[in-house]
């Protein structure tokens, strides 16, 4: 089978979906900076498909090793795209950050890539929709003014995507709108490793039930939800990662509605982050040490996804719930309290 191109492979999403790949038949190789991830997961990978996958290390963002690499793997047919910075909160604090990594990185790639055949699957989120008119949002939705330096990154790198694919013959794309990734895989031997403190919730809860974490702070108490926490569409992030190798074969079939496309990527379902650590206590029987403190500057009130084309057209819906991805998650967290890993 093809040989399919993973960049920041070795975080959180990409792993999972390296694993995904592999048992799907393909050969997946990675390519990471490991400036949010750890080189111990390259063993976790291996533990569970049998073999280690290939691995580069380098930046992106340096256009001559970018190059160098494609050039030297000519076979490679299809790439997907995930290296980037990705935290809301922290790209409010450091905005030149966010749009340097995840621009730079994405140009010098489809720069290395222009006039070679690629099937390129991006990495999007559904911050493009900003605070969205009518809920669920489906991807016909307005993009909106984005909410943080992150979401603008993912509004703009969609744009470059597309006129991309319309400039050149070359190029097929299809860009993932993301939901809310959470959970690990099966075997609790890969999940989410944050590099310091967590910047998503799952991680938050999982560490302060384990006793990494004092307490946990939810960001908001009085929007206008049902408990007045924010609302969000949470996705077992194995099921996100089968999404990667659904769109890949939609590329190689040829998109019929062209050369660029996007897809959401959730369950269709929204739980409030207060629904959500309940749903935690209730699938690990933990008590949570938690507070309710001020609103976080970037982040949406509520959004949930339609994913009606999704499973239409890439034959791939969610089949994990919010009880799946909650358990999971805690099994992870305590497979590395007693295996440590590099964080």
């Amino acid at each position: 089978m093809h040989k399919i191109l993973v960049t920041g492979g070795t975080g959180f999403i990409g792993s999972h979906t390296v694993v995904e790949l592999f048992q799907a038949g393909y050969t997946p190789i990675i390519v990471d900076n490991l400036s949010n991830s750890s080189i111990q997961m390259l063993d976790q990978i291996e533990k569970i498909i049998g073999q280690r996958p290939e691995f580069h290390q380098f930046d992106l963002c340096d256009e001559a090793a970018t190059k160098k690499f494609v050039e030297s793997n000519p076979d490679i047919k299809g790439v997907i795209h995930f290296a980037a910075s990705k935290a809301v909160g922290e790209s409010v604090v450091k905005p030149l950050k966010y749009y340097h990594n995840n621009f730079f990185s994405l140009i010098n790639l489809l720069n290395a890539y222009q006039g070679k055949p690629i099937n390129f699957v991006f990495s999007s989120s559904c911050t493009v929709y900003g605070q969205p008119d009518i809920l669920p949002v489906s991807e016909s939705a307005p993009v909106k003014t984005a909410e943080s330096p992150y979401g603008n990154t993912k509004q703009i790198a969609e744009e470059i995507l597309s006129e991309t694919a319309n400039a050149y013959d070359n190029y097929q794309i299809i860009s993932l709108r993301y939901f809310n990734p959470v959970g690990a895989h099966a075997s609790a031997l890969i999940g989410e490793l944050p590099i310091g403190v967590p910047q998503n919730l799952v991680p938050f809860i999982t560490q302060t039930a384990i006793g990494k974490r004092e307490k946990l702070t939810v960001f908001g108490g009085d929007y206008d939800t049902v408990d007045g926490s924010c609302v969000r569409d949470y996705i077992h992030v194995v099921d996100l990662a089968k999404a990667h190798v659904a769109a890949i074969k939609l590329l190689e079939k040829g998109n019929p509605d062209g050369k660029y496309d996007v897809f959401n990527i959730g369950t269709g379902n929204g739980y409030s982050v207060i629904e959500a650590i309940k749903a935690f206590e209730n699938a690990s029987g933990q008590k949570l040490n938690y507070e309710v403190g001020p609103r976080r500057d970037g982040d949406i009130v509520k959004v949930w996804g339609d994913v009606s084309k999704s499973t239409a057209k890439l034959g791939w819906t969610a089949q994990l719930g919010i009880d799946e991805m909650m358990a999971s998650a805690w099994e992870w967290e305590k497979y590395i309290q007693e295996n440590p890993l590099a964080e």
